[in-house]
């Protein structure tokens, strides 16, 4: 295999751990306004239920409707961001390995203030 495999590679690893890592941070968004939204309506029944608020079936059903589509957000969206984390983990190690795997040489430099790498032949 040619370095130029390994590095067509390497940027296809990178371009997939770009998606993961929007996903992820799509998903800690999700996974955010859920608690939000779970809060929000928690707090909106315990104030229909202490009285600091008038009683009105519009509000209770909407609260509890609001606290499940959030539990249900929540926990699909975590689960997504669990499975996420684990695929942009294995991207880095493959590329980790494939970056290994290129034996790439230090050029540069002496002492270490402007490394550069490149792949030998």
């Amino acid at each position: 295999m040619g370095d130029g495999d390994l590095h067509d590679q390497i940027l296809q690893l990178e371009a997939e751990m770009e998606k993961l890592a929007e996903r992820i941070d799509r998903c800690r968004k999700i996974v955010l306004g859920s608690k939000i939204a779970i809060a929000a309506a928690s707090i909106l029944l315990l104030a229909v239920t202490v009285g600091l608020i008038r009683s009105d079936p519009v509000y209770i059903v909407g609260a509890i409707a609001v606290v499940i589509g959030g539990i249900v957000a929540f926990g699909s969206n975590a689960s997504t961001l669990n499975q996420t984390a684990i695929s942009l983990k294995a991207a880095g190690a493959r590329r980790t390995e494939l970056i290994d795997r290129a034996n790439p040489r230090v050029i540069g430099e002496a002492d270490g203030v402007d490394r550069r790498y490149t792949f030998r032949s």
